[in-house]
């Protein structure tokens, strides 16, 4: 059980007492944030207001590319095994979002069932109409992995000038390129409300055609402001050679520094997500080793979960101070009485000039302020008079909200992590290299020799014998100043070195035996071919003499 106190006498009072983490976001988002949203219509402009199931629901992973770049395969590869409503194919075959969840039976919920389902966190997509929910199913099966995660699966977005022109023409000249209307429903502003919900955003390429078309330009911007949940997959790269596909990476990397605006190269992980074999397995080893770290990111979403959820509601609530300042601006202004249309353009008009007014009189980062030409449409639509003045009450409690409660809140959830019965995903794909020779980098580096019956350092022995009786040993041993005379001549760093060092001096005697000197020079080769050491010497490197020592 999590309690803390806060600073105001309410508190010492009475401190609030909250089971979990979750338990916790939803008394202050309920009590302190939603007040705020609601007095200035928040939910109108931004984001619907977020209900129990958006804090009590697991990790989400939403797959969003191009059609055909494998983000139903991708799914069935994490899950190893089918689900329901999959299809596959080299042309746009996914044409609905499906939440791919756990369920004790295989079936699909319809859309339309879907978001009455207050268990289920998507009760706010009802606002987008039967055009989407006749489009949006949830596909339930019981399957190890959706134990802790679930996948969202999307559309593939069109590319192509042909295909772009003919979806124009199928949503009645609405402009696709600004407002991606996928058969009467808004696709951006779908895909935003998952954003803001979901806790990794997996953006699929195809290595073997790669093209970012317009229409997908303007879905990665529609991610704005999630860029910290995004990561790119640049998938079927074992359909072209090493030459070509060192251009293809570089194309992407160079496209994407013109959409996704972060400080930080993104992250792209190169790999074929499937189960067929490599059409050319030349980069075999770089494709494991990006599938590993790209599976340690997904594994830890779950233990992460909380953490996600506090710095969501904590964007959600700088951007609605933001909001509250922008509305009560525009309603001071406004006149009580005659000229409220004319005066409502000139306050569209000249909106960007309010915001740098707030920005500079609230000291607010003009990062945290929405999109200027969004809010504009959005205001052509209100009644300016009708909004609400300033309520520093309102913004007092969100203030105090970020300033104590989320700071006490913090501390707790690293505490809730600990006590997960379930920290990491398991199951599928993810188990398949867990263990046993298929493991990543098994029978490498520091692991290689471990299936066989004699030291692995024998084999070099005679050589590193050679340079150990140059050294003047005394007693059959090298002290640690004559032994780093030599070891150094690597040019690894001290603190490399220094760890070397400490797994080869078994008996830690502070010297080297000859056994010894050739496991120290056996992991110096094995850093400089560029593994990593292990952090305990591996029981097969010990020195059949010392393995008594060890046990």
């Amino acid at each position: 059980m999590f309690s803390w106190l806060g600073t105001d006498d309410r508190r010492r009072k009475e401190p609030e007492v909250f089971q979990t983490v979750s338990d916790g976001l939803k008394k202050l988002y309920k009590t302190k944030l939603l007040p705020l949203e609601e007095n200035y219509k928040f939910h109108e402009f931004h984001s619907p207001a977020l209900e129990d199931a958006d804090f009590d629901n697991k990790p989400m992973v939403l797959l969003v590319g191009q059609y055909s770049t494998g983000k139903t395969s991708f799914i069935r590869y994490l899950l190893e095994q089918d689900f329901p409503g999959m299809r596959i194919g080299p042309e746009p075959t996914t044409d609905s979002f499906i939440a791919v969840m756990h369920g004790d039976t295989e079936g699909v919920i319809p859309g339309n069932a879907l978001v009455v389902d207050p268990k289920k966190p998507f009760r706010k997509l009802n606002a987008f109409g039967n055009a989407f929910l006749n489009r949006f199913v949830c596909a339930q099966l019981p399957n190890p992995v959706l134990e802790s995660i679930s996948v969202i699966d999307t559309p593939g977005i069109l590319s192509g000038e042909k295909q772009r022109i003919s979806r124009d023409e199928e949503i009645s000249g609405f402009s696709c390129l600004h407002r991606c209307r996928y058969g009467g429903y808004d696709f951006a502003a779908v895909l935003e409300w998952f954003a803001e919900r979901v806790d990794r955003i997996i953006l699929l390429f195809d290595a073997h055609k790669l093209d970012i078309s317009d229409e997908f330009s303007e879905v990665i911007k529609a991610l704005k402001n999630h860029e910290d949940k995004i990561r790119v997959v640049l998938n079927k790269a074992d359909q072209i050679e090493t030459q070509q596909l060192m251009r293809v990476y570089g194309a992407l990397m160079w496209s994407l520094g013109k959409i996704v605006n972060t400080p930080e190269v993104i992250r792209v992980y190169i790999g074929s997500f499937w189960s067929h074999p490599l059409l050319i397995p030349d980069n075999r080893k770089l494709f494991e080793a990006e599938e590993q770290d790209l599976f340690k990111d997904i594994q830890s979403l779950p233990r992460n979960a909380a953490l996600r959820k506090l710095n969501d509601l904590i964007k959600r609530a700088r951007l609605a101070k933001v909001h509250a300042y922008i509305i009560s601006s525009l309603k001071k202004d406004m006149p009580s009485v005659f000229g409220k249309e004319n005066k409502k353009k000139e306050l569209i008009a000249s909106l960007g000039d309010i915001y740098k007014r707030i920005e500079r009189e609230h000291q607010i980062s003009p990062g945290d302020f929405p999109n200027l030409k969004k809010m504009q449409d959005q205001l052509q639509a209100q009644d300016l008079h009708k909004f609400q003045p300033l309520k520093p009450k309102l913004l007092e409690a969100v203030d105090d909200m970020l300033a104590h409660d989320i700071a006490g809140l913090m501390i707790l959830v690293r505490q809730e992590e600990t006590q997960l019965p379930n920290p990491v995903v398991k199951g599928g794909a993810f188990d398949g290299t867990l263990d046993g020779p298929f493991g990543h980098g098994y029978g490498e580096g520091a692991g290689e020799g471990i299936d066989e019956a004699e030291w692995v350092v024998a084999r070099d022995k005679p050589a590193y014998d050679e340079i150990f009786y140059t050294l003047s040993p005394v007693n059959g041993k090298v002290t640690g100043a004559n032994a780093k005379k030599e070891m150094v001549k690597s040019k690894l760093p001290n603190t490399v070195l220094g760890k070397i060092w400490k797994l080869a001096d078994i008996d830690k005697d502070g010297m080297l035996d000859d056994e010894e000197f050739a496991l120290a020079n056996h992991l110096i080769k094995v850093k400089l071919e560029g593994h990593e050491l292990p952090s305990e010497l591996p029981e097969h490197l010990v020195p059949p003499s010392k393995r008594k020592i060890t046990e």
